[in-house]
């Protein structure tokens, strides 16, 4: 596949926010050709999948302004300089849903948008739940929800679960609850 790699031949920084860059690099195509490419770079997230004793997964309701609604998500977050994201879901988990999980399993790396970013989540199922407390950070407004796994997806099937990362978590819970996967 290397006959459709580009090769870079400058990049520039177009805005830093507090934690998005968005960098434009010219870039040599196969054909030969100059072309701009622009994306945002993103430091990388976790998401978990937390498996209640009793079968259901908590889940969020929260606002995201970018499309200006609220939406039903499982937790995630983003990941902090040199932190590995394990320890991101850990820690995600307990500041959103006031949960910690003594079983951790690790499920995939999913690229939600790699038209425009070279963002990635790591996706994790989290069993064994207790609840500790809640302790969301300054600024974040979150509705903690206990959802059973076959109204997941049939929000899902009807459209009312659009969240890709949210999507890719309910089919992996889907597979492993039906023991497809284990």
């Amino acid at each position: 596949m290397k006959h459709l790699e580009e090769k870079t031949l400058s990049t520039k920084q177009i805005f830093k926010g507090r934690f998005l860059r968005v960098e434009q690099d010219q870039v040599q195509a196969p054909d030969g050709r100059t072309y701009t490419r622009e994306y945002i770079l993103h430091p990388g997230a976790a998401m978990m999948i937390p498996l209640l004793p009793n079968g259901n997964v908590v889940m969020i309701h929260q606002y995201r302004h970018a499309v200006k609604q609220v939406f039903l998500e499982f937790p995630a977050g983003k990941r902090d300089p040199n932190e590995e994201t394990l320890f991101t879901a850990q820690r995600e988990l307990l500041e959103e849903t006031g949960y910690q999980a003594k079983d951790w399993k690790f499920l995939t790396t999913i690229h939600p948008v790699i038209g425009y970013s070279n963002e990635h989540i790591d996706l994790y199922l989290a069993r064994e739940l207790n609840f500790a407390q809640q302790k969301l950070d300054h600024g974040e407004f979150i509705e903690v929800v206990e959802v059973k796994p076959e109204d997941l997806m049939r929000l899902v099937q009807e459209g009312k679960v659009s969240d890709v990362k949210t999507q890719i978590g309910a089919f992996w819970l889907d597979k492993i609850l039906r023991g497809e996967w284990n």
